[in-house]
Formats: structure tokens, C-alpha cells, sequence
């Protein structure tokens, strides 16, 4: 059956609608509705109140004709029944109406009705033209009035004559011609009462009531669901619980004396928690591939040295890899400390370093001289050979995708990999983007933390600002002062960091002002970093540079300018560069008087909390799930109908329900799966695409 099939489809038309992306009839009825009228409301003209409700009224026409000219030319209608009168008028279309509506004949008018003066009115009222016979009325009534669903029309389809009201004949015309398969096992319909697919269908373009249309929706926002987790578990099953890994179940005294000797505190519930799930996978003979999300300052790091020595206890090289040098940079400078007493040998891996160096540091990686290894995407090529990589950490995991992943497996055999993301992710998003991994999450930050006090600062209040500040660096604190950009714009009236760091050093004249941005060198980011650790430097005016990375616990105070420019999720990981000494700390939002109602939104959001996985939550909320991951996240799956954010709760039943048949069916071999076994496997192979793994 061809789209040019369905009466009142033209090639034009058919053309039309291929290039929308609709080439085939089960196309055209996979076209939901953008939303509904419901015209069940059919009311006695006396009974209107002309407050803007939208009613269905049903009478005669006693007068039809034009009045005005030129562009205040309009067509209007009396329609009355026994109880009074209604003016319908319409400014466009006239000359279709005039041959439409004609007087002494019976409608039926649907829109909003307003009240001008005495009168009531409808403007551009749908109209339908009803039998006047006693025996007929009844049926056209109850015809008209129905909940009537609403398609993009004329506008999505462009040049081309095509109406809602056309798109609703095709779709029901369709749904009379053709068979729709089922494929969900009839007791999955029967657990959740979802109507078969054919019945959805005619519930999602001609519904008898909005409980009905609901139903039918959450069926297809399942069934949608449900395929991709199969494919995940299918996926996650097939390549990554098969894949070997290093086992590693020797207990050498390395991992001992850190946690018994080396580190200063206890550790968290979480950081316990995770650390025996990771024990239980390196030992299991299966390769590791595990999530551990954490909120700033939760202490993500000691976990991943902990991973690393029990692979070094083991005979295994480790690595840690992070997105920027000056993360990777500062993650070497935190295992020199931590490291240092327990003899490990560990090495820096940058793409800027000298040559000589360069080869000396590839040399103890290739003869395993280097247990640990800490650098950027210069680890994952071709120069860099392992003598026997068994763990491998990934830093920042949002700035990377599947592929780097992949070519950290190939520098050793199946090592075990671990990837840490202090951006918290809400669980929804987290279940689509690393459904192949495994998951831990460190919700509880280490004692003694001090909560960090965030206020709002007005430009008329800068005064008090500076008070604020300088009282602070008397104290012997530190500060941080974040611009949104390098350097002036015409586009943005923002400060800038090179401007402002030149008004610092005029305000603050008896106090080292330094400067940090991205186009500066390895070495100059570095020399102004380790001068700002060691209190060389009492002011740090920066970029976004140090939103992740720093670590200088004497830093107390965070003056983010025009905050109400940056996202939730960045002023939360900007403030999470504080609060990590014995000092109380500050967070400092400076903003313009004037702000849009998505930027007050942001600024409340952190007043309220400091909990990384509520702000996670409230940015997905603001900017939905593409922009909160950013442009270079390519991974996030296209659902047609479900959304990750609203439909977390069927996300979790979806993925659920795809275990419990795969665990009790895992080759879908049961005849009552074989027509979901038949939409499975091609849906498969296209997941596989997404996933990389072809």
C-alpha cells in the first residue's frame, strides 16, 4: 500500500509528506497529534459566559455577510437557538466560509467565546454543517461533538496544502485499511492494562476521553522504552558480562598500609560501599565497567587510588586519564602526596612535553617500570604500549565518549575500567548514556566538611563586596574571582577576566592578584596554579578554567561574576573549588539587577541547595537532556514519543521488566515472545550502531 493509495493524497501531497519524513501509510499513523480540542462541551447559547471558555454550541444561521474593507474585511455569522444569539466572525479564508455557511442552514460552531458589550463571539470557530432531520441530529451531535486531535498542518508540511483536518482523515482511513501487529506478550498488556497495538492507535488519533488517549500513549512511551533497555541488557550481556577480565585477588601490602597508614580520616559509607563493589568485580574474572558519580568533594579520588593499588598489589599497571592537562596535572601533583610514602612509581603523560622527557616516560610504561600512569588522551595513542595494564581510571567521563573507552581496553587485555564523572548526572539520563556500565554513586561527603554559604550579590551592592573580601584576606584567606570570558566582547557586555584582573590589582594593591585562562601555556597555568596552592597568590582571577581540578583548601571565598550567565550545573562545580580547608566558606553570586525568569530560576535553585544531584535534577529540568549534556555529547538515544525526564518512571519499569524476560528467556526462544523476538532483533542491530560496538 502506497501513500498515494489513501484517497485525497496526490502525488504533490505524497511528496509533500515524504519529505516530512512520512513515506509510508504506518508512517502516517506513527504522526501523533501536537495536542486536542475537546468539543464534548456542547452548551445552550444563554448558559455562555463569554470569559474565553472554549464550548460547542449547535443552532441555525440567520444572517451570514461581510462588512469592512481591506485588511479589517471580515465574514460574520449569527447563529442562534431557542435561547439566544452568537456572532461567529473570520478575518481569513472569507471566501471559503462565504459559499460554507449559509443562512437558514443548521451548525455546529466549536471555539473560545468572548463577550464584546451584549454580544458573544466566536472568531474563526470550527465549523461543521449538520442535518436538520430529527432522525440524523442526534448521531451528528454526538459525531461533532468528540475530542478531536490537533496535527502541525499546514506549516510542517510546507508549500503543500496539507490541514489537520486532512492528516485526521488519512490516519483514520489508514487504521480502517490496515492489520496492526501486536508484539508485547500479552501478559505484559494484561500487567499494566495497556490496550493492543491497534486499539492504541485509534485511542491516540480518535479518543473516546482523555483517560483513554492517556493509556494509549503510555503504551507506545513503553513499548519505546522497553525495546531500548532490551537492547541494553541484551547488549550489556552479550559483549561486556562475557568480556574476561584481569583477576585480581592477590593481597599484597600496597592497598593496606594506604588505608591504614596513608590516609588521615575514615572513609564514608560511600566511599566503603563502592570500594567492595570494585573489589568484587576485579575478582570476579569479568572485566569491570563501572559509573561512580559523586558531588564535588566527595572523595571520589580515594577511591580510584584504592582501585589502583589493588591492581598494583596484583602485578597490574594502573592509569588515570583525564580530559584537560591541568586536571590530569593536578591529579599527579594529589598522588605524589598521597603516594609518595608507599614507594609507587607514577608518571605524567601530556601532549606538550619535551621530547626527551616524552620518550623516557614511554619507555617505563612499555618495560612496567611505571606502575601508575596519569595524563590526557595522550595515553590512548598509538605511542603509548603498556607492559600490563589491568586498571584504568577515566576522569571526567561526561568529556569523553565510547570510543576513547574502547581504545583504553586495547592497551591492555580487557583491563578493568572505572570512569568517574563529579558532574552529577540524574539517574534517568544516566540509565540511557552508560547503560553499559555499572553503577556507584558516593552520596555522603567526608566529615568536617563546613557547608558553604552561596548569596546573591546585586551590582549596587559591590560595595559591600569589597568590605566583604578584604575582611577575608586579613584573615589569611584566599580568593577566587571567575569571569565568564577571556577577554572583552562587543557581542556580551560582560566583564572580563583581563579587564577585571587589572581592576583587582588596583582595589586590592597590598595583595598578589593573579591571572588564569585557557589560552595561556601548560607551564604559565601551572606556575600561577602552584603559586595560588601556596599562598604566593591571595587573589585567582580566572576563567572557567578552574571549574574542575583545583584543589587549595585555604581558598575561601568564590566571586563568580554575572552569574546569572552561567549554567546550574557549572556554578555548582565552580563552587565546589571551595570549602575543602577548616575555613568557612563563601560563594559569592554577583549579578545584574535584571534577570530572565530561567536565570532567577538558577540563582534560587543555588540558595536553596548544595546537594550536586538536586542541581543536576533542576538544570535537566531548565534545559532539558541535549543541553544539559552539551554539543559534544553525541550519545544521547532519539525516542519518539517518551521524554528521560518526564518518563523516569517508566524508564525504571521498562528496564525492569527487560531483566525479568531476558533472565527467564534470554534467547526470546518462548512462542509467546515470537513476535516480539521478530521487532527485536532488527531493532537490535540498529542499537548496536549507538552503542559503537558493530
Amino acid at each position: 500500500m502506497k501513500l498515494t493509495d489513501i484517497p485525497g493524497i496526490s502525488p504533490a501531497r505524497a511528496k509533500a509528506l515524504q519529505d516530512s519524513g512520512i513515506r509510508t501509510p504506518g508512517e502516517l499513523i506513527l504522526f501523533f497529534p501536537r495536542n486536542y480540542l475537546d468539543r464534548r462541551t456542547i452548551l445552550k447559547i444563554h448558559r455562555l459566559q463569554g470569559s474565553g471558555e472554549k464550548a460547542t454550541v449547535i443552532g441555525t444561521v440567520s444572517a451570514v455577510g461581510e462588512s469592512g474593507f481591506g485588511r479589517k474585511k471580515r465574514l460574520e455569522a449569527i447563529l442562534q437557538d431557542e435561547t439566544g444569539q452568537l456572532k461567529a466572525v473570520w478575518f481569513k479564508g472569507i471566501s471559503y466560509f462565504r459559499k460554507t455557511i449559509k443562512k437558514g442552514e443548521y451548525y455546529a460552531f466549536f471555539g473560545t467565546v468572548k463577550r464584546f458589550g451584549r454580544f458573544l463571539s466566536m472568531a474563526h470557530p470550527e465549523v461543521e454543517q449538520l442535518s436538520s432531520t430529527d432522525t440524523s441530529t442526534r448521531d451528528e451531535h454526538q459525531r461533532f461533538a468528540a475530542i478531536i486531535p490537533v496535527y502541525p498542518g499546514n506549516q510542517f508540511f510546507k508549500n503543500t496544502y496539507i490541514t489537520s483536518g486532512l492528516l485526521r482523515k488519512w490516519i483514520l482511513t489508514v487504521l480502517e485499511w490496515i492489520a496492526v501487529p501486536e508484539f508485547l506478550p500479552e501478559d505484559l498488556l494484561n500487567r499494566f492494562g495497556y490496550p493492543d497495538r491497534a486499539t492504541a492507535f485509534r485511542h491516540i488519533h480518535a479518543p473516546d476521553s482523555p483517560a483513554q488517549h492517556k493509556k494509549a500513549l503510555e503504551r507506545f512511551k513503553f513499548e519505546e522504552l522497553f525495546l531500548f533497555e532490551l537492547s541494553v541488557v541484551t547488549l550489556k550481556k552479550e559483549v561486556f558480562d562475557k568480556a574476561p577480565g584481569p583477576v585480581m585477588s592477590e593481597t599484597r601490602p600496597l592497598t593496606t598500609r594506604f588505608f591504614n597508614e596513608v590516609l588521615p580520616f575514615e572513609l564514608t559509607e560511600g566511599q566503603k560501599t563502592t570500594l567492595g563493589e570494585i573489589k568484587h568485580d576485579i575478582r570476579s574474572g569479568r572485566q569491570m565497567n563501572r559509573l561512580l558519580q559523586g558531588d564535588v568533594g566527595s572523595g571520589k579520588t580515594v577511591v580510584a587510588i584504592g582501585s589502583m593499588l589493588m591492581a598494583i598489589d596484583s602485578g597490574y599497571q594502573a592509569v588515570m586519564m583525564a580530559p584537560t592537562e591541568i586536571l590530569a596535572e593536578q591529579h599527579f601533583h594529589s598522588l605524589s602526596e598521597w603516594l609518595e610514602p608507599l614507594g609507587v612509581n607514577f608518571r605524567l603523560l601530556v601532549g606538550n612535553q619535551k621530547k626527551a622527557l616524552r620518550e623516557d616516560i614511554l619507555t617505563d610504561i612499555s618495560g612496567g617500570t611505571a606502575d601508575i600512569v596519569v595524563g590526557t588522551h595522550a595515553i590512548i595513542q598509538d605511542a603509548t604500549r603498556f607492559h600490563r595494564l589491568g586498571m584504568a581510571i577515566i576522569d571526567e567521563q561526561h568529556r569523553f565518549g565510547v570510543a576513547q573507552r574502547a581504545l583504553l581496553r586495547e592497551k591492555g587485555e580487557n583491563p578493568h575500567i572505572l570512569v568517574m564523572s563529579a558532574t552529577p548526572i540524574p539517574r534517568s539520563l544516566a540509565m540511557t548514556l552508560y547503560s553499559d556500565l555499572d553503577m556507584s554513586v558516593i552520596r555522603d561527603l567526608p566529615p568536617g566538611r563546613k557547608e558553604i554559604a552561596t548569596r546573591v550579590i546585586r551590582e549596587p551592592e559591590r560595595e559591600k563586596l569589597h568590605r566583604f573580601i578584604t575582611e577575608r584576606l586579613e584573615e589569611g584567606g584566599q580568593i577566587y574571582v571567575v569571569f565568564p570570558l577571556i577577554e572583552e566582547s562587543e557581542a556580551l557586555d560582560l566583564k572580563n577576566a583581563t579587564e577585571g584582573f587589572d581592576q583587582i590589582r588596583v582595589e586590592y594593591p597590598e595583595y598578589q592578584v593573579g591571572l588564569l585562562h585557557g589560552r595561556m601555556s601548560g607551564q604559565e597555568k601551572e606556575e600561577v596554579m602552584r603559586d595560588f596552592k601556596m599562598n604566593r597568590i591571595q587573589i585567582l582571577v580566572s576563567t572557567t578554567v578552574i571549574e574542575v581540578g583545583m584543589n587549595v583548601p585555604n581558598a575561601s571565598v568564590m566571586v563568580v561574576e554575572h552569574a546569572e550567565r552561567f549554567g546550574l550545573s557549572q556554578l555548582h562545580q565552580l563552587r565546589g573549588r571551595i570549602g575543602r580547608g577548616s575555613r568557612q566558606s563563601y560563594c559569592m553570586l554577583m549579578t545584574d539587577v535584571k534577570q530572565s525568569r530561567e536565570a532567577r530560576s538558577r540563582l534560587g535553585t543555588m540558595l536553596e541547595t548544595g546537594d550536586g544531584f538536586r542541581i543536576a535534577e533542576a538544570d535537566l529540568k531548565l534545559r532539558g537532556p541535549g543541553d544539559f549534556l552539551g554539543t559534544r555529547q553525541s550519545g544521547l538515544p532519539e525516542f519518539r514519543h517518551a521524554d528521560i525526564l518526564s518518563d523516569q518512571h517508566l524508564l525504571e519499569i521498562a528496564k525492569n521488566t527487560a531483566l525479568e524476560i531476558l533472565e527467564s528467556d534470554p534467547g526470546l526462544g518462548n512462542p509467546k515472545h515470537a513476535a516480539l523476538k521478530k521487532v527485536f532483533l532488527p531493532y537490535l542491530e540498529e542499537k548496536k550502531t549507538f552503542f559503537r560496538m558493530s
